[in-house]
C-alpha cells in the first residue's frame, strides 16, 4: 500500500493491494492492475519476493531462513518440514532442504540468462537483466506475473527462445522436488552405466513414472486438441505460421496447468477450447512442485476409484505397486471438496456481478488452481466480487480440504464401538 511502491507515488487502495499480496503470494497471476505500470521498482520487487515465497512454500522459506541465520531446528520444526515436503522420514531432512534451495537457484538462473538474450538488447542491460530474473522466477514457481507490457508474452508468441524457456520453467516448477530428486539421481546413474532412455525410466520410483506418464500425456493431448480446435480461428493461433501454430498449442496446454502467461486472448477461444481449458487448469500440477490444482496424481486416483469400482477390483495396481485405499480415498475427497468449492465461488460471483456464467466459472477456476489467466475480467469485477477471487486463490493454495479438516479438527482416538450396518440404497 506505501506511496513507494506505486510508480505514481500515491497509497495504493487497500483492497487492490491486498488483491495484488494475495496473487503474488499464492502464485496465481491475476491482476486487477497492470504490475508493470503501477507497480514502482520497490513494489515489483515486493511482489517478487512474495512469488518466491509462494513457489517454495511458506514452510520451505522459513526453513531455509531458520538454516541460513543458523537458527537451530526442534523435532516440532523438522517434522512440519517432513510433512510440507511430504516425506517419509526426517532423516536427512536438512540436506534435502539445501539442496532444493540449491537446484531452485540454478534453474532460476538459467532461465534468466536464457531471457537476457533477448530481453537485454530489447530493453537495455538494467532492465533487461531485471526483466529477465523477475520472469525467470516469476514462470518457475507457476505465478504467470509480468512486466513486460499488459500483453503478457502475445508479443513473443513468434519467438521460440522465450515461448521454450517459458515453457521449461513452468514445467520444471510443476513436477515437485520429489521428482526432480529421483530423477536427477537415476538419470546420472543410468549414463554412467550405459543404460537406454528406457531402462532409466524403468528405473524411476512409482510417484516419478505416474508424474511423468501423466503430465505428458497432459500436454500432448492439450497440444492436440488446441491445435485443431483453434486452427482457424484468427482470434487465437488462426493466423499464425504452422511452426508458431503447434508451439503456440503447446504453450496454451502447459500454461494452463497453473502458470498464467498467455500468448493470445483467452476470451477469443471457441466455446469448445473453453471446456478443455476448465479441465486442465481444475488438474494443474503435480505435488510437492510450486504449481497448484488438484494435482495431476490426484486427479489420476480419483478417476482410478471409479474404474476399479466399476470393475470390482479389490486392489488398484500402478506400475506393479498396491495403492493404498487411503490414498485412493484422500484423492477422492480432495477432488469432490475442490469441485463444490469452485461451484459455490462461482454462483457466488455470477450473483454479485453481472457477468455470464462462462467467464464466471473460467475466472474462479483459475484463481482457486493458481492459474491466472483471465478472459478479461479480473479488472472488472466490483468489490464483492474481487473478494470473492481472493478467497478463491487462498483455499486453492492452501486447499480447501486442508481448510475444512483445520477447522473441524480431528480425534486422537478412533472409536471401538462399531454400529450395526443399515440398508442404503445407493445410486
Amino acid at each position: 500500500m506505501l506511496p513507494i511502491s506505486s510508480a505514481s507515488g500515491h497509497w495504493t487502495n487497500p483492497l487492490v493491494a491486498l488483491f495484488t499480496s494475495t496473487t503474488s503470494t499464492c502464485v496465481t497471476g491475476l491482476v486487477v492492475v497492470d504490475t508493470f505500470s503501477y507497480f514502482s521498482i520497490f513494489g515489483q520487487i515486493i511482489i517478487l519476493i512474495l512469488i518466491q515465497i509462494g513457489g517454495l512454500g511458506i514452510i520451505t522459506f522459513i526453513s531455509m531462513i531458520m538454516l541460513i541465520t543458523q537458527k537451530k531446528f526442534s523435532l516440532g520444526d523438522r517434522k512440519m518440514l517432513q510433512d510440507s515436503l511430504n516425506l517419509n522420514t526426517d532423516v536427512g531432512i536438512l540436506k534435502i532442504l539445501i539442496r532444493i534451495s540449491k537446484d531452485v537457484l540454478k534453474v532460476e538462473a538459467v532461465g534468466a540468462i536464457l531471457y537476457s538474450i533477448v530481453f537485454i538488447p530489447e530493453f537495455g542491460v538494467t532492465k533487461g537483466i531485471w526483466f529477465s530474473i523477475f520472469h525467470s522466477i516469476s514462470a518457475f514457481c507457476n505465478a504467470g506475473i509480468d512486466i513486460i507490457g499488459n500483453n503478457s508474452l502475445m508479443d513473443y508468441k513468434s519467438n521460440p527462445l522465450v515461448m521454450c524457456t517459458t515453457m521449461i520453467l513452468i514445467i520444471m516448477g510443476g513436477l515437485g522436488y520429489v521428482v526432480w530428486f529421483d530423477m536427477s539421481e537415476k538419470i546420472k546413474k543410468g549414463i554412467r552405466k550405459g543404460f537406454t532412455p528406457v531402462q532409466i525410466f524403468k528405473r524411476f520410483n512409482e510417484h516419478t513414472k505416474l508424474v511423468i506418464t501423466v503430465t505428458l500425456a497432459l500436454i500432448i493431448s492439450g497440444a492436440l486438441f488446441f491445435f485443431f480446435a483453434e486452427y482457424n480461428n484468427s482470434g487465437t493461433i488462426g493466423d499464425f505460421n504452422l511452426f508458431d501454430k503447434i508451439m503456440n498449442s503447446f504453450f496454451e496446454s502447459i500454461t494452463l496447468r497453473t502458470a498464467g502467461f498467455c500468448s493470445f486472448p483467452q476470451e477469443n477461444m471457441s466455446d469448445f477450447s473453453c471446456v478443455m481449458c476448465y479441465m486442465l487448469m481444475f488438474v494443474g500440477g503435480s505435488p510437492i512442485g510450486t504449481a497448484g490444482g488438484v494435482k495431476t496424481v490426484t486427479i489420476f486416483l480419483a478417476l482410478l476409484n471409479v474404474i476399479s469400482y466399476i470393475h470390482d477390483d479389490d486392489q488398484s495396481i500402478v506400475f506393479n505397486k498396491r495403492i493404498t485405499e487411503e490414498s485412493m480415498r484422500k484423492a477422492t475427497v480432495i477432488v469432490s471438496v475442490a469441485t463444490f468449492t469452485i461451484i459455490v465461488l462461482t454462483l457466488a460471483l455470477i450473483v454479485t456481478n453481472p457477468i455470464n456464467i462462462e467467464d464466471g466459472l473460467y475466472e474462479v477456476i483459475s484463481a482457486s488452481a493458481t492459474v491466472g489467466l483471465s478472459r478479461g475480467l479480473t479488472s472488472q469485477l466490483n468489490t464483492v466480487g474481487r473478494i470473492i477471487i481472493i478467497i478463491a486463490m487462498y483455499l486453492g493454495r492452501i486447499g480447501p480440504i486442508s481448510l475444512a479438516i483445520f477447522f473441524a479438527g480431528r480425534g486422537h482416538h478412533k472409536s471401538k464401538c462399531r454400529y450395526t450396518e443399515g440398508d442404503f440404497f445407493v445410486g
